[in-house]
Protein backbone atom coordinates (compact mmCIF):
# COMPACT_ATOMS: atom_id res chain seq x y z
CA UNK A 1 0.00 0.00 0.00
CA UNK A 2 1.52 3.36 -1.02
CA UNK A 3 2.35 5.97 1.59
CA UNK A 4 1.11 9.55 1.56
CA UNK A 5 3.45 12.49 1.97
CA UNK A 6 1.79 13.18 5.33
CA UNK A 7 2.46 9.63 6.58
CA UNK A 8 6.12 9.98 5.66
CA UNK A 9 6.35 13.37 7.34
CA UNK A 10 4.69 12.01 10.48
CA UNK A 11 7.26 9.19 10.73
CA UNK A 12 10.13 11.62 10.21
CA UNK A 13 8.67 14.06 12.74
CA UNK A 14 8.81 11.37 15.45
CA UNK A 15 12.60 11.21 15.12
CA UNK A 16 13.21 14.83 14.15
CA UNK A 17 10.58 16.87 16.05
CA UNK A 18 12.20 20.27 15.47
CA UNK A 19 13.30 19.68 11.88
CA UNK A 20 12.19 21.51 8.80
CA UNK A 21 10.63 18.69 6.79
CA UNK A 22 9.19 18.87 3.31
CA UNK A 23 7.87 15.75 1.59
CA UNK A 24 6.70 15.77 -2.03
CA UNK A 25 5.35 13.27 -4.50
CA UNK A 26 1.90 12.20 -5.51
CA UNK A 27 2.14 8.52 -6.39
CA UNK A 28 2.91 7.31 -2.85
CA UNK A 29 5.77 5.16 -4.12
CA UNK A 30 8.37 7.55 -5.56
CA UNK A 31 8.74 10.49 -3.20
CA UNK A 32 11.24 13.16 -2.24
CA UNK A 33 12.00 14.59 1.18
CA UNK A 34 14.08 17.42 2.55
CA UNK A 35 15.03 17.19 6.22
CA UNK A 36 16.96 20.04 7.86
CA UNK A 37 17.82 19.28 11.47
CA UNK A 38 20.42 20.35 14.00
CA UNK A 39 21.15 16.70 14.83
CA UNK A 40 22.84 16.42 11.42
CA UNK A 41 25.57 18.91 12.36
CA UNK A 42 28.96 17.20 12.14
CA UNK A 43 27.57 14.14 10.35
CA UNK A 44 28.46 13.33 6.77
CA UNK A 45 25.72 12.90 4.17
CA UNK A 46 25.66 9.09 4.48
CA UNK A 47 25.22 9.30 8.26
CA UNK A 48 22.43 11.86 7.86
CA UNK A 49 20.59 9.74 5.33
CA UNK A 50 20.96 6.59 7.43
CA UNK A 51 19.29 8.46 10.30
CA UNK A 52 16.38 9.38 8.02
CA UNK A 53 16.00 5.81 6.74
CA UNK A 54 16.03 4.53 10.33
CA UNK A 55 13.22 6.98 11.13
CA UNK A 56 11.12 5.38 8.39
CA UNK A 57 10.99 2.19 10.47
CA UNK A 58 11.39 -0.35 7.70
CA UNK A 59 8.90 1.21 5.28
CA UNK A 60 11.55 1.00 2.51
CA UNK A 61 12.84 -2.48 3.35
CA UNK A 62 12.90 -5.12 0.65
CA UNK A 63 10.61 -5.65 -2.28
CA UNK A 64 7.55 -5.51 -0.03
CA UNK A 65 8.36 -2.05 1.36
CA UNK A 66 5.56 0.50 1.21
CA UNK A 67 7.90 3.15 -0.17
CA UNK A 68 9.93 2.19 -3.23
CA UNK A 69 12.07 5.31 -3.72
CA UNK A 70 12.79 8.38 -1.64
CA UNK A 71 15.06 11.10 -3.00
CA UNK A 72 16.63 12.68 0.08
CA UNK A 73 18.14 16.05 0.80
CA UNK A 74 19.52 16.33 4.33
CA UNK A 75 21.56 19.01 6.08
CA UNK A 76 22.03 20.93 9.29
CA UNK A 77 20.48 24.41 9.48
CA UNK A 78 22.59 27.34 8.20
Amino acid sequence: MPMSAQEIEDLLRESFPKAKIQVEGDDGVHMSAMVVDESFRGLNRVQQQRAVYAALKGKMDGTQGELHALALTTRAPD
